[in-house]
């Protein structure tokens, strides 16, 4: 099974943490895989997505920022 959910993060941020549990919980209850990256271990995710994370994608495209919408997720994943 392939990563297709990514959750773009950065050290010590709260609504980061939150956002990788809400994925977490999600794709587990729908068996699709996961993982995270770090905009700050990334010039073109700095460059992107700058302090505008959490930033969710799917299949490599942009979902979602700041917080996850559950059921929207879940539709895009189903």
């Amino acid at each position: 099974m392939g990563q297709r959910v990514t959750v773009v993060t950065r050290q010590g941020c709260h609504a980061c943490e939150q956002a990788e549990a809400d994925v977490a919980r999600i794709c587990g209850d729908l068996g699709v895989g996961w993982g995270t990256e770090d905009v700050d271990g990334d010039a073109e995710l700095r460059v992107e997505f700058g302090d505008r994370v959490p930033v969710i994608l799917v299949d490599g495209e942009e979902h979602g920022f700041w917080r996850v919408d559950e059921p929207r997720l879940r539709a895009a994943l189903t």
